[in-house]
This record gives structure tokens, sequence and C-alpha cells, in this order.
């Protein structure tokens, strides 16, 4: 596997560091989550369980590897620090300024070992007016400005179904880490990288910030492209009262579903853009999706080059034929559901450890502080 011989010392908890830690793992890194005495990371406590642990605490941290340390207390700090040594990665997540009272901030670490990749998460990041604030993800969405174009019928912030800015995080934190690694291969000198969840969310909104950056003003979601002004990017009812999106606005997608509905002369009005003047087009398609339950519709539109999609539960898209085909959902020896790794690759392909670890489960064995193996 890709990164076989990289060992990360983890100190993060909940989802963004976790996140990008366990795509490590599943790549081959052995990852060495560090928790603290008594109840561990949060995420153990988190939903519901299907067997020893909690789903959520598994679907982030299996193939890993739990040490429970005190880092309050200086011969356990001193271990942390030796193990460091021995680290490639170093990833926390707390408040700006907590790892340095503990003593085992960038400088100490970077001390024991120049060599070391050390990525920070936090909120607002090291540095800035609001580094020392706490905030979770939906804080993030909404000083993002994300929220003010995520808007439900009644017009105000609808709860976003996933945590963006904690999967933003995780996914930037894990190619600052690679690139950091890969250029540690000529410099031989690591790095700290500075993950700011505000800054992760800003920087994953370029497709939207066109009316704030060219006319400095707040776009009105439900006439831009992607946020509820194009009809042909939008969810529509149908008669079961189920929802079908259609999620592609090329023209050739256009043509295909107004011809066979036999109103290509609306297409002229998709192909102007977004805004009001599609509502003709919305409506008709409206009254024509009420017409059949979503089963037929999803058949009929399967045939046609129309780019759409059905809105599955979550049952129904864990038992998606695609995610089935490609291996995307594996069982343990518990009969257990994983996702698999989404990156893949055809030399090294990942082999995860479907395993989470009890809490300190390997504590004794890191107490001797044993080098990464080869």
């Amino acid at each position: 596997m890709k990164l076989e011989g990289i060992r990360v010392i983890d100190l993060s908890v909940f989802l963004p560091g976790p996140y990008l830690t366990l795509a490590m793992a599943d790549h081959g890194a052995e990852v060495i989550k560090i928790e603290a005495p008594g109840e561990g990371d949060p995420g153990r406590h988190i939903g519901l369980s299907d067997g020893p642990s909690t789903v959520f605490f598994r679907n982030l941290n299996r193939g890993k590897k739990s040490v429970v340390l005190d880092l309050k207390d200086n011969v356990q700090r001193d271990t942390l620090l030796a193990l460091c040594e021995t680290a490639d990665v170093f990833v926390e997540s707390f408040r700006p300024g907590a790892v340095d009272r503990l003593g085992v901030g960038y400088e100490a670490v970077r001390a024991r070992n120049p060599r070391i990749v050390y990525c920070s998460i936090s909120a607002f990041g090291q540095d800035g007016e609001l580094r020392g604030r706490p905030a979770h993800d939906l804080a993030l969405e909404a000083e993002s400005g994300l929220l003010s174009m995520t808007l439900g019928n009644d017009g105000k912030p609808a709860m976003p179904g996933i945590p963006a800015a904690d999967v933003l995080a995780g996914l930037q934190g894990l190619s600052g880490v690679l690139m950091a690694l890969l250029r540690r291969e000529r410099t031989g000198l690591g790095d700290h990288i500075d993950i700011s969840m505000h800054d992760a969310m800003v920087g994953g909104m370029l497709n939207i910030l066109g009316p704030a950056f060219a006319e400095n003003r707040q776009p009105v979601p439900a006439h831009e492209r992607t946020t509820g002004g194009a009809a042909f990017y939008r969810s529509y009812e149908t008669q079961d009262g189920r929802y079908l999106v259609l999620a592609g606005q090329e023209p050739k997608f256009i043509h295909n579903l107004l011809g066979a509905f036999g109103r290509p002369d609306l297409a002229e009005l998709c192909l102007r853009g977004p805004g009001p003047h599609q509502h003709p087009v919305m409506d008709f398609l409206k009254g024509e999706f009420r017409k059949k339950p979503l089963a037929e519709w999803n058949a009929y539109l399967a045939a046609l080059d129309v780019c759409y999609g059905c809105v599955n539960t979550l049952p129904e898209a864990l038992a998606h034929p695609n995610l089935l085909a490609r291996g995307m959902i594996q069982r343990d020896g518990l009969d257990r559901r994983h996702i698999s790794p989404p990156i893949r690759f055809s030399q090294e392909p990942a082999r995860p450890n479907l395993h989470e670890p009890a809490l300190g489960e390997h504590t004794t064995q890191f107490l001797k502080i044993a080098p990464a193996s080869e």
C-alpha cells in the first residue's frame, strides 16, 4: 500500500482529524491514536452502536492503534515526545496554543524530530483574531457564508445533510500532509501545516462567488446556477411523493429531455442562463414529473442521455448497485458494513483493517517506544 512504513501520531478527535488519518490508515500508514484517560475520543460515545463501538467511531477510526496518555503528566508527555522521534506525521485538533501548553506543540516536537510533518486543524486557524474561539462544523458553514446560500423553501438557512467544513478540512489536511511528505524527500525537513476549517469552507465555495467578487453583492440563491435558479439543476417531486433531481445544464441534456417531452421550444429559456425567466420550464417539469412514480421515471430517464439522480434514502443508497459493483461496501467479521476507501489505486489498492481499537488497546505496546516498522 502507498503509505506503508509511515507512522502517524494522531491527537485529533471528533471528525476532521480522524477523517484525515483514516485515509492514511486505510492506505497502510500506522496511525497511533493518542487518547485521554477516561472516555477517550468523544466519538466513542456519539450515536448508535452495532457492535463493540459506535458506528461513528468505527467509521473514522478503523485500523488505528489506541494509546492512552495523560499529557498533563510530565512522564507521559515525555513518552509521547519520545514516540514522536519515530514518527513521520503528527495531527492535532486542539484550540491554538493548547498543544504548546501541554508541551507537545510544533516547536517541541520538531526539536526532537526535524523531519516531522505536523498538521494542526482548528476552527479559525493558528493566527487571526478568532484563533481562540471554539466552533464546530455548523458555525463554520455559517461564518463562511455557505448557509446564506443554503436556504429552505421558507427562505431561511437550512441544516446541511453533511458536515462540509469538517470533511473539507480533513481533505485539505490530507493534501497538505502528503505534499509535505513529498517535499521532505528532497529537503529532509518536515513542516507545520495550519488548517483552518473556516479557510477550508471558503476555499470550497469558489463556484458560487461570482456575484460577490464581480459586483460585491449577495447572490439570490433562487436565481443562481446551482442553488435554485436553473430548471435543470433542482429537485422535482414524483407521483408517489418521492423526488428526483436534474443535475446537468449542458445544452445536450436540455435538448434531450425537453425534446422527449415534446417541448423543445422551452430550451431557449434554459440556454439564456439561470434566473426567474426559467420559471415556465420549472413549472412545466414539475407537472410532468408528478405524472409517474419515481421508479418509472428512473427507468425512463436511464434510456435518455440526461443528467439526473434519484433522491435515495440512506438504506437505498447503501444498497446502490453501482456502489456494490465497485466494492464500496465491505463487511467485517461481525458482519458490520464499512465504506471502502474512495481513493482507488490499480497497482497498490487499499487493504483497510476493519477493526477499530478499544480504548487504550495498544498502550502497553508503545511504552517501550518501538521504532516504526520497515
